[in-house]
Order: C-alpha cells, then structure tokens, then sequence
C-alpha cells in the first residue's frame, strides 16, 4: 500500500515520513497523538494512525542509539516533545530496576491511556520471531530501545538528556525570568 501511495504524485505517505527520519537519525522515535484529526471547527477529518513506536529496522541494532526521540501529532503538525527537567538521579520510585548509569535521564511511556503497548509500526514477520502479538511486540521494543518497567508495572523508555547548548540555555533562562518578573 505504502509504495503504491508513494508511487501516486501528491499522496500523502503517512507514518513512512516518521519511519524514514528513524533511518536517516538511528534513533527509534515515540510518536504520542490524536487518534482522529479535527478541523479547527471541530469536524473530524479522519483517523490519525501516527501513534506508535517507530524502529529503525533496516539497521542492525548495535549501529542505533536507545535513547529515542519523542514527537507529538495533532491537528496535521508534528512538535518536538523536550523535557524541561531530568529526573532527580535515584529512579527507584519510576523503574523497579536499580539505575547504575549517572547520566540525566527522563521516562517516556511507551503504553497508551488504556495501559496497552503503543503500535510498533512496520514490524515484519522476520523482526517478530515465533512470538505472537503484544509479547513479540514489546520483546522487539526490548531490543531495540533502553527500557524499565514502572512501579505499576507499565513500560517506560529511557531518554538520556545532553547538556544544553550554551545558547539554548540562555534563551530559556531569559524567557523564564521574563515569567518570574511578572509573577511578582
């Protein structure tokens, strides 16, 4: 479907724009959306089918970071999702696993509201194995991205934080303080 829509000039191609960006940064993207699109009058346009997990699957996993990157999918538009604040360095109230590594994390469910695994789009049979259904899903998950487990017992990425660059840091503490003044 997806090559025949590629093939069509002006078809939209979708979650394989998302799956392609996967590739080309080796970094597995967690995309958190609507499920149906609305117009800005409130008429549903259509389903969204851009929630999920995307893998960068046509690499072998040792060549791909764990860490993923995070986008959110409303109203036709992609934002980037960015953690202001790490979480403190004992992450023994998020994960059940004791936390060995001392860089700044933050926790990404990978679970939708009903507690359900997100869609891991584009898994193929080969990726799969002999497990059937959410089990194989979440053992690819396992593979290929650095989870934990909440202490509810749900599954949760890990995504390590860099440093900030000196003038990102800048801007964010200048817009900060411009609130804080107006707060007082």
């Amino acid at each position: 479907r997806l090559l025949h829509a590629a093939a069509t000039p002006g078809a939209p191609l979708h979650q394989l724009h998302v799956f392609a960006l996967a590739h080309v940064m080796r970094r597995p993207i967690i995309v958190y959306g609507v499920n149906i699109v609305n117009s800005f009058r409130g008429e549903a346009l259509g389903y969204a089918r851009f929630q999920g997990i995307y893998l960068p699957l046509l690499w072998d996993v040792e060549f791909c970071s764990k860490s993923p990157l995070c986008l959110g999918y409303t109203r036709g538009h992609f934002s980037a999702l960015v953690p202001m604040e790490p979480y403190s360095h004992t992450h023994t109230y998020i994960c059940r696993e004791q936390q060995a590594e001392s860089s700044e994390i933050t926790f990404l469910p990978l679970t939708d509201a009903d507690g359900k695994l997100l869609p891991v789009h584009f898994l193929t049979c080969d990726e799969v194995g002999p497990a059937e259904g959410m089990e194989a899903a979440e053992s690819v998950v396992r593979r290929w991205l650095a989870v934990c487990v909440t202490r509810g017992g749900l599954l949760a990425a890990r995504q390590t934080l860099h440093a900030r660059p000196l003038l990102v840091a800048q801007m964010l503490e200048e817009w900060l303080n411009h609130y804080r003044r107006l707060a007082q």
